[in-house]
């Protein structure tokens, strides 16, 4: 982990205030964007309630935090994005139910040839996805949900090219 992504978590441990979330928010980050993600305490659905009524006290819950938090949230934001020229997101998790919003979306359709706008075109036509966008997203998670053990694989073979560069010599160009 190097400084910048130190700098950015110590800004969001400092700025976050005290009782948004049950420990420390995780913090997320590329090149475009930093995300935060913070645990909420479960709601009390008292004994004997079913499973339907503690999902939706966990959506519940999530939805309320967001739009409480919301002024403070985009203060915050506004700050970070000045300092650290990344865009901010939020995102809360309650239970097993994670959502995400106020998530950036970067444009990286003008890659894609046609026969793979036409793959995301069919999603979209089958009311799959609303967007090529929330198309190209679905594909995404997809991939990552049901090839998980392989991308894990992946991340560990370049965290060792990674640190192999870190050994080797000092280019300069």
């Amino acid at each position: 982990m190097g400084g910048f992504e130190d700098d950015v978590r110590g800004f969001f441990a400092g700025r976050i205030p005290e009782g948004w979330f049950t420990e420390a928010p995780e913090v997320r980050m590329d090149e475009v964007e930093v995300l935060v993600v913070g645990t909420l305490p479960e709601p009390e659905t008292g004994e004997g309630q079913g499973e339907a009524v503690r999902a939706t006290a966990l959506e519940s819950r999530i939805e309320a935090w967001r739009e409480e938090t919301r002024a403070r949230r985009i203060r915050i934001a506004q700050e970070a994005e000045r300092r650290f020229r990344r865009k901010v997101s939020w995102g809360a998790r309650c239970g097993e139910v994670e959502r995400l919003f106020t998530v950036a979306a970067v444009p990286f359709m003008t890659r894609l040839r046609m026969p793979e706008r036409a793959v995301l075109d069919t999603l979209v036509e089958a009311g799959v996805a609303r967007s090529r966008s929330h198309a190209l997203a679905w594909c995404v998670r997809m991939v990552g949900e049901n090839q998980a053990e392989w991308i894990g694989k992946l991340r560990e073979a370049l965290e060792g090219v990674q640190q192999v560069r870190r050994e080797g010599p000092i280019q300069t160009v």
